[in-house]
Order: C-alpha cells, then sequence, then structure tokens
C-alpha cells in the first residue's frame, strides 16, 4: 500500500493535472537505451572489444531511435574506454578526449533530449568536470520528468571517502557517497510518478564472503529505492550482457552492451504505459525481449 504521504502527493498531483500524458500521440514514453559504446580508435583484442567500429554502430543506433521515433535516450556509460586496452600497447592517453568528443558529435545527432549516465570508463584519462564538457550536461548526476515518468540518473564515480574517481586507469568499484544519498532520497520524495533509476554498474549484485560488491552500499541504496515506493525499475549497464532480478518489487534490467565482442550491435526500445503499467524491452542484436509489469 501507498504510504499516507505518498498518497496525499498523489491526489495532489491528480488536482493539478501532473499527469500529462506520455505522447500526444500514443500515450507512451518511448525511450532508446544503449549501453557500454566503448568509444576507442583501438580495439581491445584480450577482452574482445572490438571499439574501432563504434561510429558505425553508434550512428546506427540515432538512426534507429531517430526513425522509431524515441522521445528520448539514455547511454548507460562507458560512453568512451579510456587508454586502457588489453593485449596491446595503449598508446597516448591524451587522445581519450577528442575520442569522447567525437562518441558525442554521432550522439547529438538524435532528434531529442539524450542524456548520460557516467561509467568506470569514462574517469580512467578524465575528471568529471572534464567528461561534463565534452558530454554537454552540467552534473552527474541529476533527474527529470518524461511523459508521466521520472527518471533519475546517479553517479556511483566515487570511493568510499565520497571523492570523485578521475585519472583511474582502470577498476571498477563504486560507491554512492552522503551528499548524493540525501539528494535521491528528497529527490524520491519529491515525486509520485513512477520512476525509473539508470545506473552503470549494477545494484542487484550480491556481495561476495569478502562482503566485496561493484557498488560499495548497493544494499542501502536498493533500502532507499524500495523504501521511496515510487522506483519501478533501474536500469544498467557494465556487465555487458542480458541480467534480470526482481527485489523489492522493482525491476532491475542490466542492458546489452553496444560494443562489439563477437556480436552484433545491440540496444533496446523501451516502452513505458502507464494504462496498462508495463515496461515493454524489444532489443535490437542480442539485447534480451522482456515484458515486465509493475
Amino acid at each position: 500500500m501507498l504510504r499516507f504521504r505518498t498518497f496525499i502527493l498523489l491526489l495532489a498531483a491528480l488536482s493539478l493535472g501532473a499527469f500529462a500524458e506520455p505522447s500526444e500521440q500514443t500515450g507512451l514514453l518511448q525511450i532508446g537505451i544503449v549501453a557500454d559504446v566503448h568509444a576507442h580508435d583501438l580495439d581491445s583484442p584480450l577482452e574482445g572489444k572490438m571499439m574501432t567500429n563504434y561510429p558505425e554502430r553508434l550512428g546506427a543506433f540515432v538512426n534507429a531511435m531517430n526513425a522509431w521515433p524515441a522521445d528520448l535516450v539514455i547511454e548507460l556509460g562507458d560512453f568512451v574506454n579510456g587508454w586502457v586496452v588489453l593485449g596491446i600497447e595503449p598508446g597516448d592517453p591524451y587522445r581519450i578526449p577528442q575520442i569522447l568528443e567525437e562518441a558525442e558529435a554521432i550522439y547529438s545527432r538524435f532528434d531529442g533530449p539524450r542524456y548520460h549516465v557516467i561509467g568506470n570508463h569514462d574517469v580512467y584519462n578524465l575528471s568529471k568536470e572534464e567528461y561534463l564538457e565534452r558530454v554537454n550536461i552540467t552534473s552527474t548526476y541529476y533527474s527529470f520528468d518524461a511523459g508521466g515518468y521520472h527518471v533519475v540518473i546517479l553517479d556511483v564515480q566515487y570511493d568510499e571517502q565520497g571523492n570523485d574517481l578521475a585519472y583511474t586507469y582502470t577498476g571498477v568499484r563504486g560507491f554512492v557517497p552522503t551528499t548524493e544519498m540525501e539528494w535521491l532520497q528528497e529527490d524520491l520524495a519529491g515525486t509520485v510518478l513512477p520512476t525509473i533509476v539508470c545506473v552503470h554498474q549494477m545494484l542487484d549484485t550480491e556481495p561476495t564472503e569478502a562482503g566485496w560488491t561493484l557498488i560499495g552500499n548497493a544494499v542501502e541504496v536498493r533500502t532507499l529505492l524500495a523504501e521511496s515506493e515510487v522506483v519501478i525499475a533501474v536500469f544498467q549497464g557494465h556487465d555487458h550482457a542480458n541480467r534480470y532480478s526482481l527485489i523489492d518489487g522493482i525491476h532491475y534490467i542490466t542492458f546489452k552492451a553496444l560494443v562489439d565482442q563477437g556480436t552484433p550491435p545491440s540496444w533496446a526500445y523501451v516502452t513505458l504505459n502507464p494504462t496498462s503499467r508495463t515496461i515493454t524491452i524489444e532489443g535490437e542484436g542480442d539485447q534480451a525481449n522482456r515484458e515486465l509489469r509493475y
């Protein structure tokens, strides 16, 4: 059941007409999702990442979203690979900012709002300030409303002391610091709209025997999301594979990577239907199809 606070906010939102139609034509919200582009001018043979063809693949995604058409697009992090590639000499790390700019120029061909989630590879050779400047956004975590839904973009690229990760060269573990947790709690408390949370590293991995997780305080973050009673799904990248779990009534979906690892380019057409209360994922390439209810 909805908590009393949420019930009162829901009545207020209805009286103010806050639930605008997601689309004037269909009543649906259509979102294009792409994960793990790994833009680079070198390939990483030991990983099987064929990254030099990213312009063709990213361009195909953008063209597909324009043709659909998507109302907005979200990339789930690791937009640029960083200079570390396995199996060859990495070359000059100072060319990474230019590669990021070139990838952003392709992404910007989408004819509508586009959003970024910062990934661990994005801070291999960049500070967050350098990253933000090149992808034309002002914050690494933020939220917005779209077609009767609320969308939250999280940044987990911090160490456990709450310091920004930058120039890390390699590494995957993240953390959500106190300041961002407080912001997230306040943000979720301020909406009654069904909410999608987007993050790079997965929040639904369980701790190892040593207590290690991809996001150091993932359990605390999941608890906060569940207690909000508005979050319906979490969209994640990082793993390069199709994964799914249901925790406390929230769908955790990990999307297949765009980067070539012996697979076709993969992305997702995601349709949110407020009438049927469904999340429909139609996959391109090796992306799995799903029909989820909330």
